[in-house]
């Protein structure tokens, strides 16, 4: 069982610092605004649910959800803070331990610090986190066909590329088809996540366009 809470710090290959910690319940004012600011940019790709539960969700009710689920070793659910303000989400669910040893990884960023490499270094951090400490075998991401800037980031981290799964996850009021990317511990051969961002970014491997920020919404 991994602890919780856990902090990760890393710099972007733009030297640019981040924190991935947990959502307190004095960031209700940043997440607010986050969230409200970016609705309509996140509503494409953010999971729904097949059956509208209308019980709205209280965000002191949210942090609780989260730390429950962090304690209980089903989750890693971070938040993404640069100059210490919020500016998106990174989660690891679905954590199985015993013989799978398993999580999937969902992220969002704001789009005002999009395309920054905000996203790629944080993915690595909570990927490295997970193969190490945490002592998992397998991280994977399931991004829609249509988030081609969700796919960039997949790709400056070398995810080996699983192929589609049909009507995989309910986004934006509809089943949809997902692509899964996944990596193993021997995948990286010894190597972390983050060096092998920095080597990548060195040779533009995996580069995104200037123009094209990093996906939005939970690796769909």
């Amino acid at each position: 069982m991994a602890p919780w809470p856990v902090q990760l710090a890393g710099r972007t290959t733009a030297g640019q610092e981040l924190l991935l910690d947990p959502l307190r319940r004095r960031d209700r004012k940043d997440w607010v605004r986050v969230r409200s600011v970016n609705r309509e940019w996140l509503g494409p790709w953010e999971a729904t649910a097949p059956e509208d539960d209308p019980r709205p969700v209280s965000f002191s009710g949210l942090v609780r959800h989260y730390n429950r689920e962090g304690r209980a070793g089903r989750m890693m659910p971070f938040t993404i803070r640069t100059e210490g303000q919020v500016v998106g989400q990174l989660v690891l669910f679905g954590i199985s331990w015993g013989s799978l040893l398993s999580t999937s990884a969902g992220y969002w960023i704001d789009r005002r610090v999009a395309g920054r490499g905000i996203v790629p270094m944080a993915l690595a951090l909570a990927g490295d986190h997970a193969l190490g400490p945490m002592g998992l075998h397998r991280i994977e991401v399931n991004i829609r066909p249509e988030n081609t800037n969700s796919l960039a980031v997949v790709r400056k981290l070398g995810f080996r590329d699983e192929g589609r799964r049909a009507a995989y996850l309910h986004i934006d009021g509809q089943w949809r088809d997902h692509r899964t990317f996944a990596l193993t511990r021997e995948d990286l051969g010894g190597a972390t996540l983050v060096e092998r961002l920095h080597t990548n970014h060195t040779s533009h491997i995996g580069d995104t366009p200037p123009h094209v920020p990093e996906g939005p919404a939970h690796g769909t």
